[in-house]
C-alpha cells in the first residue's frame, strides 16, 4: 500500500480514488446545490504551483484546497475568493530532541518548505525580521517536503498548523516531534473561482454560507426532514425550497 502524506482532514483519495475531507465535502455541496446530486462533483488533484493557472485555463471550475486569500492573487490571476472557509496560520514542527520551545530559537536551522506558496514568503519575512539565520530547503510538492523532513534532510518543517498536526500523525513516532506554539501568519483559506462570472461566484459563496448557517443551527442530513417542519424563521429561511434565498440564486 502506497503511503499517503496528505493532510487527510481536508482532501485525500483512498486506494480506489474516492475522495474525502473538508474541501471535498464543500465541492459536493456545490454540486448538490446545482444538480441536486453531490456525486456530480469531479475531483482533479493539483500542485500548489499550478492550481491558479489551471483554474484560469478552465481545467477546474472551483479551487477548493488550502489556498490563502490575498489581494495579489485576486489581482494577478483575475480570481475571486468568495468567502473564508477556514482560518489557519503558519507554524513549525521540529524533532523533540532539539529541545527548542520557541521559533525564535531556530537559528541555523534547515527548514523544509513548499515552494511558490505564502508559506515560503512568510518564512522568509519572519526569519529576516527576527535576524534568524536559516537554510531554506524548498520542494514543489507537500509530499516531498514531508519526506525530506522525515528522512532528516532538514530539522524543521514549516506549513499551516492544520497540516502539521495531520502530517505528524504519519510519522512512525509522532511523540518524538513537537509543533511549536508560535503561529507566524494568518491564513484565511477560501474556495477560489474566476472573475467575470458573478452568478457562479454567488452560488459558491452562498453554498458555503448555507453550510455555516446549517452548522450553527444544528441542521444535518440526518435531521433535515424535521428541520423542514420547523416554524423558526431562521431555520425556515435556510431550508424552505421556495424561500427567497433559493429563488434568487436560480
Amino acid at each position: 500500500m502506497r503511503r499517503q502524506y496528505r493532510p487527510a482532514g481536508f482532501s485525500i483519495p483512498d486506494d480506489k480514488g474516492n475522495w474525502t475531507g473538508f474541501d471535498v465535502d464543500f465541492c459536493r455541496a456545490v454540486a448538490a446545490a446545482i444538480f441536486d446530486d453531490p456525486k456530480k462533483a469531479k475531483f482533479v488533484a493539483l500542485e500548489a504551483s499550478e492550481r491558479f493557472k489551471e483554474l484560469q485555463s478552465r481545467k477546474v471550475d472551483i479551487l477548493s484546497r488550502n489556498s490563502t486569500w490575498s489581494m495579489s492573487r485576486e489581482t494577478s490571476y483575475d480570481l475571486y475568493f468568495p468567502a473564508v472557509a477556514y482560518y489557519d496560520g503558519e507554524g513549525f514542527m521540529i524533532p523533540r530532541a532539539r529541545k527548542i520551545d520557541s521559533a525564535l530559537d531556530l537559528n541555523d536551522s534547515k527548514v523544509c518548505v513548499q515552494s511558490e506558496t505564502t508559506t515560503q514568503l512568510n518564512l522568509a519575512d519572519y526569519f529576516r525580521a527576527n535576524n534568524i539565520k536559516y537554510q531554506e530547503m524548498k520542494f514543489a510538492k507537500l509530499d516531498e517536503v514531508f519526506k525530506a523532513y522525515e528522512s532528516g534532510k532538514c530539522d524543521t518543517l514549516t506549513a499551516d498548523v492544520s497540516q502539521l498536526y495531520a502530517l505528524r500523525l504519519n510519522l512512525g513516532k509522532p511523540g518524538d516531534h513537537i509543533i511549536l506554539p508560535d503561529v507566524i501568519s494568518k491564513e484565511p483559506l477560501a474556495p477560489v473561482v474566476r472573475q467575470r462570472d458573478d452568478d457562479w461566484m454567488m452560488i459558491v459563496k452562498w453554498t458555503l454560507y448555507a453550510m455555516i448557517n446549517a452548522e450553527e443551527l444544528g441542521i444535518t442530513s440526518k435531521n433535515i426532514d424535521e428541520a423542514l417542519k420547523s416554524k423558526k424563521p431562521d431555520v425556515m429561511r435556510l431550508v424552505e425550497p421556495k424561500a427567497p434565498m433559493a429563488r434568487s440564486l436560480g
